[in-house]
């Protein structure tokens, strides 16, 4: 589960939904009017600035995992593969790959002629390195697990990488869209996080690092000896603008080219007709969803009645139509709504007040204090919810749920904190109550470094606590096999489970609403969204506005 970045990718990360966030048959609203006169032929030149409202952590992916910095990686660095417009695997740096008959070795073929931005040439060295670096417990990263799979690894030859695994694993190829790493410039660094190349990145991408200004904005220039050749756009700003009201109105005054609307901006600021002459929107339902997480050894919510209880508490009907506008769908559990691994016979929690109240009476609360909070032991039913500043809807979202858990004898606390602060002080630390956060999805369904009880350490992604032997045995019994009937019966009752235990409360599925300056050609809406080919788009030569010095 991730957000997923330009190249599209298959890592997991906290999703923001920010820029061009989202999957999932990408529809443009409405077509471009202003430029009808111009040809349309592809030209090199001119920049894209895009708002986030995140800034990033990192550039080095394997130990980074914000969606800011997985999207930021994306620029600079490539994966053995990485998913095409169909959601289907296709090579990056690995030219092909073979896959033996009882699925236990994988051996790729890697490009030849690709070379590291700094000018030396890119081998199976820096592969074997990569997957070394992945395992090595001097590694802060929430993604070793898929190559602790790998029983034996080799690099027989410079353009050649073998993977052998004890039994089937269904990830495998996937895992291998991990940012590869140069060897030369990172061997002497025992932790890489800690490498000049996490704020400096050296990669084989499409787009050259420039400079990063923390929490003010991200830059990078078109490689001219990409593989792959050279992107038409010449240069990306990622400015960081925590605030989508600010980010909107840099947009409508062209200091942003590109960003994801909200709900609001989309169904109440974005109909004018000057607005469509200049802009293009994009609707889709997001690989992505909402949700609200507990620390699982936090002694309020250890008792899954209680979790129950706030499920049921809480108005998703309330959330969708206040939050999203309608423009969404109720979450019922990690997976996408329609993709072949969800469940959609789960047990459900209409919003039920009555039912709630009945739940945490049999928890023990019952008593109440002055102001109608339940008590319990002498301790009153309080809590704070983080979550991350800038977020328009998750603000929302948390104050929507205030009021319901009000209804139920709830007092809730709302605390915004800055993203980086977020992850760095308390998802990493486990210092937090309860969380609202999102998970962008991944194609593939394996969930293991999210659910399982042996990735709750720092750094690690099952940062509620959560563990369940049940779901343990069907995550490892959903990735070691090819079979999908299988795996989907193992997800099915992954999703039973989850659904009884509500670790989290799964809140809902946004759509995605990107929106692009109407100058930028070439955007081909796909099932994987409209950033999948993200290189290839351009700006005639009549419309640039800005002319690049190299």
């Amino acid at each position: 589960m991730r957000r997923p970045s330009r190249r599209f990718a298959a890592l997991p990360a906290l999703a923001l939904f920010a820029v061009l966030a989202g999957c999932g048959g990408g529809k443009k609203e409405a077509p471009p009017d202003n430029a009808a006169s111009v040809p349309d032929v592809p030209a090199y030149g001119d920049m894209i600035v895009e708002g986030s409202i995140g800034d990033i952590s990192g550039f080095l992916s394997a130990v980074t995992s914000d969606s800011a910095s997985h999207a930021a990686a994306g620029y600079v660095f490539n994966g053995l593969v990485r998913y095409d417009k169909d959601l289907k695997l296709e090579g990056a740096l690995a030219e092909s790959w073979t896959i033996s008959p009882d699925g236990k070795k994988i051996t790729f073929h890697l490009r030849r002629n690709v070379k590291w931005q700094d000018g030396a040439p890119f081998t199976s060295s820096d592969v074997m390195f990569t997957y070394r670096r992945m395992i090595d417990p001097n590694t802060p990263t929430a993604y070793g697990d898929a190559f602790k799979q790998v029983k034996r690894a080799s690099a027989p030859d410079p353009f050649t990488f073998v993977a052998e695994y004890a039994r089937p694993f269904a990830p495998a190829l996937e895992s291998w869209g991990m940012d590869i790493l140069p060897k030369h410039l990172l061997e002497k660094y025992p932790d890489i996080s800690k490498s000049p190349l996490n704020k400096k990145p050296v990669g084989t991408g499409p787009y050259r690092f420039v400079e990063w200004r923390a929490g003010e904005k991200v830059v990078f220039d078109a490689n001219p000896d990409y593989f792959e050749g050279k992107p038409y756009i010449a240069r990306v700003i990622t400015r960081i603008i925590p605030d989508q009201a600010t980010m909107f109105l840099e947009l409508k005054s062209g200091g942003v080219d590109t960003m994801d609307l909200t709900p609001p901006q989309y169904a109440r600021q974005t109909e004018t007709a000057e607005f469509k002459k200049s802009f293009n929107r994009y609707k889709y339902t997001a690989s992505a969803f909402t949700y609200l997480g507990f620390r699982l050894s936090h002694p309020f919510f250890r008792d899954k009645r209680v979790r129950q209880a706030i499920a049921y508490a809480s108005d998703k009907k309330a959330l969708i139509d206040g939050v999203l506008l309608g423009l969404g769908q109720e979450a019922t559990g990690p997976y996408k709504p329609g993709t072949w691994a969800y469940n959609p016979n789960v047990r459900k929690y209409p919003h039920d007040p009555a039912r709630a109240k009945a739940l945490l009476a049999e928890a023990g609360w019952k008593e109440k204090d002055k102001d109608g909070v339940l008590r319990k032991d002498g301790r009153t039913f309080e809590f704070t919810v983080l979550t991350n500043a800038g977020n328009e809807a998750r603000a929302k979202t948390a104050a929507i749920l205030q009021q319901n858990l009000a209804e139920v004898g709830i007092r809730m606390r709302i605390r915004t904190v800055e993203w980086a602060a977020f992850i760095n002080q308390f998802i990493d630390k486990r210092d937090f109550d309860a969380v609202i956060l999102g998970w962008s999805i991944s194609p593939d369904p394996d969930q293991y470094v999210i659910w399982h009880s042996s990735m709750t350490g720092p750094k690690e992604l099952n940062f509620v606590g959560f563990a369940n032997p049940e779901v343990d045995k069907l995550l490892e019994e959903g990735r070691s096999t090819f079979d999908t009937e299988k795996r989907k019966k193992a997800y099915f009752r992954i999703q039973e489970i989850l659904a009884e235990e509500q670790p989290y409360v799964f809140l809902f599925v946004p759509d995605a609403l990107p929106v692009v300056q109407s100058r930028f050609h070439g955007i081909r809406p796909a099932l994987a969204g409209i950033s999948y080919n993200f290189n290839k788009w351009y700006v005639p030569k009549a419309l640039q506005k800005h002319r690049i010095e190299p």
